[in-house]
């Protein structure tokens, strides 16, 4: 549940640099909303990983 939590805050801290790319066209709000996309795939893997390994313990 901890990684969950850590996936949820991460979207929330992406929030202003998306409304910063999108809508003031900023370039470097892009840059850091891209790198915090591969930081979301990255730990939602690792939670995937996490369920299927703990569903094949039970």
């Amino acid at each position: 549940m901890k990684r969950f939590d850590e996936l949820k805050n991460l979207v929330m801290g992406l929030e202003s640099d998306f409304e910063k790319f999108y809508d003031k066209k900023n370039n470097a709000a892009g840059t850091r909303v891209r790198k915090g996309m591969q930081e979301m795939k990255n730990l939602a893997q690792a939670i995937r990983v996490e369920v299927q390994e703990t569903k094949n313990k039970g």
